[in-house]
């Protein structure tokens, strides 16, 4: 710096320096003795305009150094700068003269140590869960023998060897190799292009697509496998819709696509183990079930043909059967002859009878006697009908009488049960009928009395009962007249009441 300014001659006045001339002679003392450094800090605020850089600052507990990762380089980084995030900036130191500040352009950006790198993975996970990402709800199940299974690895290592035994082994399948870079700054975007193809495929197309996919890699450090943990690769195995196996590292490796991905392996030999059954055991399976199924069979044919003879022995022999009919029939043969012989017989003397009682003396005579007969009966025929039809007019008119005489008794009958009703209707709603149930009605002065202040007020009172009347003596009118002195006092009455 000393070299650029030219001191004045003792007792002149300073050089004038234009503000580009100092700010370009600062930025090249900076840049030539900071030409290359590591810094080591927090990284605070993070911008990212739509021209594809990357703004952020570095900080310490007391200072602040201003970055900015320009956009080639920022596509090319393993690690995305987030805020909080303590990392190690490689780069170089120069100053933006537009606002008079020194900042630092940034060539690789690394988390320092693996706490911070944990913590940024933490944080990562738990925001994609809260979108519902690693939801148990979403993951399907994995087709039990798939046809085709995609495989999203390296081409050149041991992986795809391990796999295509295994697969070789347990039951052959065909196979898509999808390769891709299974780390540094291709590796994420990679594989999401990656399952997002396989998801692409057109059923029935020139290339089958996948029933199955599997993304797998071998083991590593956390640095080698984070292209697994960028959001890129969760979102497109969560968003994929044929069933997806992970197998990323060895079985303690923990990355976020096994917590998106539908089943997750420990190994990329083990995925295969998980894609495929073994096609020995199957065949094995299917033995078994046929020698099961034949086995049922012929227990079923066995034990229904022992049911057959079972009953086919509680049956009668065809023999016993026509056995008896036999006999019968031979007893009928030997029986017929003999019957016709004898019908024919009775039929011939009965055919003699009648040849003799048909003689011509003895039918002129009976056809005289009958002749005769129909002679009075025509005599006798008109008086006997005239006979019959009065005597069924008598007959007629008897009935007649004995109906309306019936219907003269029955209304007469029930003329005397209508009036003999009724009367016992007035005994029942008359007095006379209390008093045979033990009651009394009690008259004074010729009036029915019903209070006892009446009745004490009359001068005779007379009590009737149901066989009769009685007199008794009066109320208090009799007790005031008393018997004159010197006649005889009768016996005391008691009162009634």
């Amino acid at each position: 710096m000393s070299d650029l300014i030219d001191h004045p001659a003792e007792g002149e006045n300073a050089p004038e320096f234009s503000v580009s001339e100092l700010s370009g002679a600062i930025k090249r003392v900076i840049e030539g003795e900071f030409g290359h450094v590591r810094v080591k800090g927090e990284i605070g605020r993070v911008s990212r305009p739509r021209s594809g850089h990357v703004y952020l600052d570095l900080k310490d507990d007391r200072s602040v150094l201003s970055g900015v990762i320009w956009k080639g380089v920022s596509a090319r980084l393993s690690v995305q700068p987030e805020e909080g995030m303590e990392v190690v900036a490689t780069g170089r130191l120069t100053t933006f003269a537009g606002q008079s500040r020194y900042q630092i352009v940034i060539e690789d950006i690394k988390p320092a140590g693996m706490g911070a790198l944990m913590a940024m993975l933490e944080k990562r996970r738990k925001a994609l869960a809260a979108e519902g990402l690693f939801d148990v709800a979403r993951k399907a199940p994995l087709p039990y023998l798939p046809e085709v299974i995609g495989v999203v690895t390296s081409p050149s290592g041991a992986v795809i060897r391990d796999i295509l035994h295994r697969l070789r082994e347990r039951f052959p399948r065909r196979v898509l190799i999808w390769p891709v870079a299974v780390q540094g700054e291709r590796c994420a975007p990679e594989v999401a292009r990656a399952i997002d193809g396989f998801n692409a495929f057109t059923p029935g197309g020139a290339l089958p697509r996948p029933d199955l996919i599997i993304v797998a890699r071998g083991g590593g450090s956390v640095e080698d496998l984070w292209g697994f943990n960028e959001e890129a690769v969760v979102r497109a195995a969560a968003a994929s819709a044929i069933p997806l196996i992970s197998a990323v590292g060895h079985e303690t490796d923990t990355t976020l696509i096994d917590h998106a991905s539908d089943k997750r392996a420990p190994t990329p030999t083990a995925a295969a183990e998980l894609a495929v059954p073994v096609r020995m055991d199957l065949l094995a399976w299917f033995d078994n079930q046929e020698a099961r199924l034949t086995h049922a069979l012929t227990s079923g044919v066995t034990a229904r043909g022992q049911r057959l003879r079972d009953l086919a022995r509680s049956l009668r022999r065809p023999e016993t059967v026509l056995e008896a009919p036999r006999q019968r029939l031979d007893t009928w043969s030997e029986r017929l002859p003999a019957a016709l012989i004898r019908s024919v017989q009775a039929r011939r003397v009965m055919l003699s009878d009648a040849a003799g009682v048909l003689r011509p003396g003895l039918l002129r005579r009976a056809l005289e006697t009958d002749r005769g007969r129909l002679a009075n009966v025509a005599a006798r025929l008109n008086r006997r009908a005239i006979e019959r039809d009065l005597e069924q007019k008598s007959r007629d008119l008897a009935g007649l009488a004995t109906r309306l005489s019936d219907a003269g008794h029955r209304q007469t009958r029930a003329l005397r049960d209508r009036i003999e009703a009724m009367d016992r209707l007035r005994e029942t709603l008359g007095y006379k009928a209390t008093l045979r149930r033990g009651y009394a009605v009690v008259r004074g002065d010729g009036e029915v009395m019903t209070t006892k202040k009446a009745a004490q007020k009359a001068i005779a009172l007379e009590i009737e009962f149901a066989d009769g009347r009685l007199g008794v003596g009066g109320g208090s009118r009799a007790a005031r007249a008393a018997p004159q002195s010197g006649s005889k006092t009768p016996p005391e009455q008691g009162n009634l009441f």
